[in-house]
């Protein structure tokens, strides 16, 4: 199960100290807006250039922060539970969104060593709430704690939600997803990564062909390779001993549930190009793995699928 602990403010663990004393864009307004009374939108998305004014906008509500990706399937399963739940607390509460591989500074700032991850910001400090995909109820529990937090600090305003504010239209409801699919999401759901693996397996073996299961699989052996691991641990490791191959792989998972992508592939790469031949299967599996879980399509794919090609031959 995701960690939760909306009690304990991230102070010195969390530097946002760039991004606030940016000067905001020309462009951007002091909160973001929609609708034709100006009003700050509940849910609407933020870039490492417009960050400061969620900022100032935590000082008068609690902002949740939403950390996810394209390519996460847990983001999106997690994405319109967080949406759904911030729209019942009638405008106590606002979403932000960071696509963290269109925002790398937001990514490191928040220290994302896996995604989804979602945290708060009550009076400009950061909160953490929980990582990986959790049920609804739980959401609910934890935005009632994150209420309560914000009170104890003086946050205690809401955004006009009435006529004249833009609201999220109402999405038809999702069709249901195959068994083996809904038992893995609520593997995932439950933290429980292997059971995840083994009803995508059980998928692939009915259908080959189930795309869906082959990047589900792809995802949730990668989050259970990151479950529990320290990311600075990790690095130091990976820097001491260049050629180990164990603690290089590790760093790459880690910089792919962190959204550092580019990173993960080039250090892959850089390692399989310095190994010698009968070292360098399991890198080149690994590349492969990850290649699965960004998508085929993605240019970051692509050039990294190059470099391999012109490697291996």
């Amino acid at each position: 199960m995701s960690d939760v602990a909306p009690g304990a403010v991230l102070r010195g663990a969390v530097d946002l100290s760039t991004l606030k004393n940016r000067p905001a864009t020309p462009a951007a307004p002091a909160a973001p807006t929609g609708g034709d009374a100006g009003a700050p939108r509940l849910v609407f998305d933020v870039t490492d250039a417009t960050f400061g004014d969620v900022l100032e906008l935590s000082k008068r509500v609690p902002v949740v922060v939403d950390l996810w990706a394209e390519w996460c399937g847990p983001c999106k399963q997690l994405s319109p539970i967080l949406e759904k739940v911030v729209a019942e607390h009638g405008g106590r509460l606002v979403l932000a969104k960071v696509d963290v591989d269109a925002n790398p500074q937001l990514s490191q700032a928040f220290r994302a060593q896996s995604i989804p991850m979602v945290v708060a910001l009550v009076a400009g400090q950061p909160v953490p709430l929980f990582t990986g995909a959790v049920p609804e109820e739980q959401v609910r529990e934890v935005f009632a704690q994150l209420l309560q937090l914000a009170a104890q600090n003086g946050v205690t305003g809401a955004v006009p939600v009435g006529q004249g504010t833009e609201q999220p239209a109402e999405e038809p409801e999702a069709p249901a997803l195959p068994p083996l699919h809904q038992e893995a999401f609520d593997a995932i759901e439950a933290g429980d990564y292997a059971r995840a693996a083994d009803a995508y397996e059980r998928a692939l073996k009915e259908n080959p062909r189930d795309e869906e299961a082959a990047a589900g699989l792809g995802q949730v052996r990668l989050l259970g390779r990151v479950q529990g691991a320290d990311l600075q641990a990790a690095r130091t490791a990976a820097a001491a001993e260049p050629q180990d191959v164990d603690a290089q792989l590790l760093v790459a998972d880690l910089d792919v549930a962190g959204g550092h992508v580019e990173d993960a592939f080039e250090r892959l790469l850089d390692l399989f190009a310095q190994l010698p031949g009968d070292a360098r299967r399991p890198v080149q599996e690994r590349l492969v793995e990850l290649f699965g879980v960004i998508g085929a399509n993605d240019p970051r794919v692509i050039r990294a699928r190059g470099r391999l090609t012109s490697l291996l031959f």
